[in-house]
């Protein structure tokens, strides 16, 4: 989905203008109202719903309708005064367009176009991955489309899952080992806190893929997301690296002195990995 939102970005001028320019020929859009809107579904496939608002008292006049002649009432009389406020019609303009978000509606990705008529404005909601295709600037492949957020909806949930069975787990093996085992030494204290770390680690990347990947959280197709991720990821790790160094160096200047030199290997490879983190922000800075 990231890809179909950078086309739409490189070519949001043109698909305004085409949106823009297809409504307004159709003369008074309130209008349709009486037949539900029926002809503009049918001219615009990727239209996904449509209702009125009264440009004074920020009120929803008329139902949701939605394409395949389905209609909600109970979204009428409802207040959209947060939407009015967000509304920025352009000089000499009767329409206005949002930028590309999640609808409560349909629960799809989509842009909703808003057009003055007197004192109401009307709104449409389209898709954006069916107005893509239906502009020939995607080629959309829906089961491969539909196998692939399947695929990423099960991984991003099985990690949050997994990343709260490990902070679950160390917890009880903390309190188990302490209360009930009657242990308490640094292995005792640092494996919660490394698993503790790890859980942390796999919830931010399980979050940073559903967002991006399934519910599409944040819009903006950059490098910034993705290098955020990247570098929370690998700084939990190098906690995790730099707890458990420590707790080897501990044992062995305890236990065997001698074998201090394999305390030293693991520090310099955890030195590598910051070394590369910071290289890694660096260029992504410069860029």
């Amino acid at each position: 989905m990231k890809e179909y939102l950078e086309v739409y970005f490189q070519n949001q001028e043109k698909i305004e203008n085409f949106l823009q320019e297809s409504l307004l020929k159709l003369g008074e859009l309130k209008c349709l109202r009486e037949q539900n809107f029926k002809e503009i579904f049918s001219m615009f496939p990727s239209l996904e719903l449509v209702y009125i608002i009264n440009k004074d008292t920020k009120l929803q006049i008329s139902p949701n309708f939605y394409k395949n002649n389905n209609i909600d009432k109970s979204a009428q009389n409802i207040s959209r005064e947060y939407l009015i406020s967000k509304l920025h019609f352009k000089e000499n303009s009767a329409a206005a367009f949002s930028t590309p978000y999640v609808s409560s509606a349909t629960r799809n990705s989509c842009v909703t176009v808003s057009v003055k008529e007197g004192n109401y404005i009307l709104f449409f909601d389209f898709k954006i991955e069916s107005l893509l295709e239906r502009l020939n600037l995607i080629e959309l492949n829906k089961p491969f489309h539909t196998v692939t957020k399947a695929f990423y909806t099960i991984a991003g949930y099985s990690m949050f899952l997994l990343s709260i069975f490990m902070v679950c787990y160390s917890m009880y093996d903390f309190v188990h080992s302490f209360m009930v085992k009657g242990i308490f030494n640094l292995d005792t204290i640092f494996k919660p806190i490394i698993a503790l770390t790890l859980g942390v680690a796999i919830f931010d990347l399980a979050k940073t893929i559903l967002e991006q990947e399934v519910y599409f959280k944040s819009y903006s197709k950059n490098s910034k997301v993705e290098t955020k991720m990247i570098t929370k990821f690998l700084i939990s790790i190098i906690i995790a690296l730099s707890i458990e160094a420590l707790m080897v160096v501990f044992k062995i200047a305890i236990n065997d002195y001698d074998k201090m030199i394999n305390a030293l290997y693991l520090i310099t490879g955890i030195s590598l990995i910051l070394i590369a983190l910071s290289i890694f922000i660096y260029l992504t800075k410069k860029k």
